[in-house]
Order: structure tokens, then sequence, then C-alpha cells
């Protein structure tokens, strides 16, 4: 099933989040203690993130899920 509208600009922010802060998905990936294809497919869209995994991601990176969510 093709991503919506608003789950692809839910990715491209949490891409954008990652770029902004300077890390590689290996490096977000190393301290999710996750493989580095994990990021990789969230931010493709071939694997949804739940909202734990949401929280998750936004934690090991230092940002704040509301401004990740703000741009959805």
């Amino acid at each position: 099933m093709p991503a919506s509208p608003r789950y692809k600009l839910f990715q491209k922010a949490l891409l954008d989040a990652r770029l902004g802060k300077g890390l590689t998905q290996s490096e977000v990936a190393a301290r999710l203690r996750k493989p580095q294809s994990y990021v990789s497919k969230y931010e493709s869209g071939e694997r949804r993130l739940d909202v734990i995994e949401f929280l998750e991601v936004c934690e090991v990176m230092s940002i704040n899920p509301d401004s990740v969510l703000k741009k959805t």
C-alpha cells in the first residue's frame, strides 16, 4: 500500500531531523541498537514506525517529537 501524502511528510521530517543533527543512518541505528537497514527502511517508507518506535528515534536523535509532528 503506498504511503499517504501525510506519511510522506512524516518520513521527510524524520530524514530532515537526522540530517539537521549531522547524523548518518548508521549512527542512528547504532544508538537504537538496530541494523542500519532499519533506519533506511523507515526513511524510505518500506517500513512504518509505530508510536513507541517513533519516540525512541526522536530520543536517540535528541529531538522533540512535536517538532517532527508539526511538519506533517
